[in-house]
């Protein structure tokens, strides 16, 4: 049986501040045709520019995914940043195309997780369309790493994702979780996980200009003893690095097949796993 594109039935809006920024934004969620994929349009600028959440459109950033188009004359073109927790509610769910409408550099950050663009979602409603969906399946093993950080890919019959992180002298400490994908269990286990950092962390932040929209009600922050708030789960952080990961791997393009493991990685490693994916050969891509 086919496994078809899918896009929304109707479109949405979401506001609020952007972690990074600090800006207040509006980004709408809209239906897309067949191949389109999922694109940001930056309707505050000059001819809305289209920046396509693809692997090409990825510029440096640091502690998010940041995109960008590309002038002409190869100058820095338009940016969006912040997109990886709404691209992994749309990747999860099977949201092939969409078009994200921004009017300003960062998504909203909303409350730190992927739970409020999952129900956005789910308000919108999802349109299967007569057209089969791409599956990335991976053939061989794959390994990048920096130091004792790395991100692996391995084949595997079906998708499943493992992270581990390790934060000694925090209550954070040394976590692992191991999930194969789900649209209903991300929604229930995953979505709803929220960015975290150490209070020592954010100082350091702050001077680089970021966090500039940070707070105990878009984080979840702790001290070298103690979290300054509740948490939603007990391992709350390496859920939230699944997240990430997972918003970053729909860049490919595909959904993909196998296992992803990856250990006291960031948005860097992920990145350069999936460019190596492609790179090396290792994806056998086909209709579904």
């Amino acid at each position: 049986m086919r496994v078809l594109q899918h896009t929304l039935a109707s479109s949405i809006s979401l506001e609020g501040i952007g972690l990074h920024t600090g800006l207040s934004v509006r980004c709408t969620l809209h239906p897309a045709p067949v191949d389109t994929g999922r694109v940001f349009v930056r309707v505050d600028q000059p001819g809305s520019p289209i920046i396509p959440a693809q692997l090409g459109s990825l510029a440096p950033a640091h502690l998010s995914t940041l995109l960008q188009n590309t002038c002409p004359e190869g100058s820095e073109g338009s940016q969006v940043q912040t997109v990886e927790h709404l691209l992994a509610a749309l990747y999860t769910l099977g949201i092939d195309n969409c078009r994200i409408e921004v009017d300003g550099p960062e998504l909203p950050i909303l409350d730190g997780s992927a739970l409020p663009f999952v129900e956005a979602i789910a308000q919108a409603g999802i349109l299967a369309q007569d057209q089969p969906t791409l599956l990335g399946v991976i053939k061989e093993p794959v390994t990048v790493w920096v130091g004792e950080s790395f991100v692996s890919a391995v084949p595997h019959p079906v998708a499943r994702f493992t992270y581990g992180i390790d934060f000694a002298n925090s209550p954070i400490g040394q976590q692992w979780l191991s999930w194969t994908a789900s649209a209903a269990d991300f929604v229930e286990s995953i979505a709803p996980a929220r960015t975290f950092t150490r209070q020592q962390d954010v100082e350091l932040a702050r001077q680089r200009g970021l966090i500039k929209g940070g707070s105990l009600e878009n984080a979840i922050v702790c001290t070298e003893t103690e979290w300054l708030g509740p948490l939603r789960y007990a391992d709350e952080p390496v859920r939230h690095k699944l997240i990430d990961l997972l918003g970053d791997l729909s860049l490919l393009g595909y959904r993909l097949q196998g296992h992803i493991v990856a250990y006291k990685a960031g948005h860097t490693l992920h990145h350069r796993l999936s460019e190596q994916l492609l790179q090396s050969g290792s994806l056998l891509i086909h209709t579904q």
